[in-house]
């Protein structure tokens, strides 16, 4: 029985918490063939399966795991949220058929890196019944050089102006067709910067 797999994916990570649409049930969904630039959400999940499945072709993990996974990003300053990656990554493993359900998943650590040049991520995935998890924090010798945060929100746009507002939304195109829509009738995501018209967002079923 396998008790180990590694995988890993080049690439950017992707997280698809930024973009969120639901069906007429209320079940949320993820397009993929609209030709619309929130396709790529999909293709990640699509892309972590093939991958997942390539570099592990004989292994089916049935029991509970322990993931470490390490996230490189091409950038310091603009990448996601890391804490939202883990669902991107873990519905594409899942889709591999790699584990049978992410909720195998009872212990994770996730670590940020950066690489320029090769972007990435590397997931391990230990069988809890051979391996156990330990970690211990502790105080460094000398200090490390600070990450600051807080010059990334000097850097957010200044808040729309009601007025600036009725401009902004007074000639709303749709995504998929590229008509004018009403946007009192129409779908907004990816924090309203994606509108879908009711007649295109019915279509995407």
């Amino acid at each position: 029985m396998n008790t180990y797999a590694k995988v890993i994916v080049p690439g950017s990570p992707i997280s698809k918490s930024n973009f969120k649409l639901h069906n007429k049930d209320g079940r949320a969904i993820l397009p993929y063939n609209t030709g619309k630039a929130h396709d790529k959400y999909a293709l990640y999940e699509e892309e972590i399966a093939y991958y997942a499945r390539s570099q592990n072709p004989t292994i089916i993990f049935e029991e509970s795991l322990i993931a470490i996974l390490k996230v490189y990003y091409k950038s310091e300053k603009r990448h996601p949220d890391t804490a939202n990656i883990t669902k991107s990554i873990f519905d594409g493993i899942e889709k591999s058929g790699l584990i049978v359900n992410d909720a195998q998943i009872r212990r994770i650590v996730v670590e940020e890196f950066y690489d320029k040049e090769n972007p990435r991520f590397e997931l391990e995935l230990f069988a809890e019944s051979k391996y156990s998890l330990s970690y211990s924090l502790v105080e460094n010798s000398e200090e490390n050089d600070k990450i600051l945060y807080s010059s990334l929100k000097k850097s957010a746009k200044a808040p729309i102006k009601k007025n600036e507002e009725k401009v902004k939304y007074s000639n709303n195109i749709c995504s998929i067709c590229n008509k004018t829509v009403d946007i009192s009738s129409c779908v907004k995501a990816d924090g309203g910067k994606t509108i879908i018209c009711r007649t295109c967002f019915t279509k995407l079923f």
